[in-house]
């Protein structure tokens, strides 16, 4: 697990996944872990827990081409998390944005081979 530009591995885990609490190898005083706080942990997509059906990292989505059928509308710039669900920002082939709420409604197919990621913009009330 890395943070900032530090290599650590995680001792033990309690809190919950909203709110983890992690002990850090090397971290041993309550100066050193408050200094940690509030900073993104990354590991190694290899080390990640393993995902449900319909789920994928957000690294896995952007970049993907985004069409409706056979009609290309943009690709994924990045996945954004509001309070009510995910959503996909996709840069349109005309340069605008659009949000696409990770939903089923909205969402018809995910493809992480190809890239490729299959939506229902009449859901959306867009074309």
């Amino acid at each position: 697990m890395r943070v900032e530009r530090n290599d650590f591995v995680i001792e033990r885990r309690a809190g919950t996944d909203a709110k983890p609490i992690v002990r850090l190898t090397g971290v041993s005083t309550p100066e050193a872990a408050e200094s940690l706080r509030g900073r993104a942990l990354f590991c190694e997509l290899a080390q990640a827990p393993s995902l449900g059906e319909r789920e994928w990292w957000a690294e896995e989505l952007e970049g993907c081409a985004v069409k409706d059928g056979d009609a290309r509308v943009g690709e994924v710039a990045r996945l954004l998390v509001l309070p009510s669900c995910e959503v996909l920002e996709v840069v349109r082939e005309d340069g605008s944005e659009l949000l696409i709420p990770m939903v089923s409604e909205a969402i018809r197919e995910v493809d992480v081979g190809s890239r490729t990621i299959d939506v229902n913009l009449a859901f959306l009330g867009a074309s």
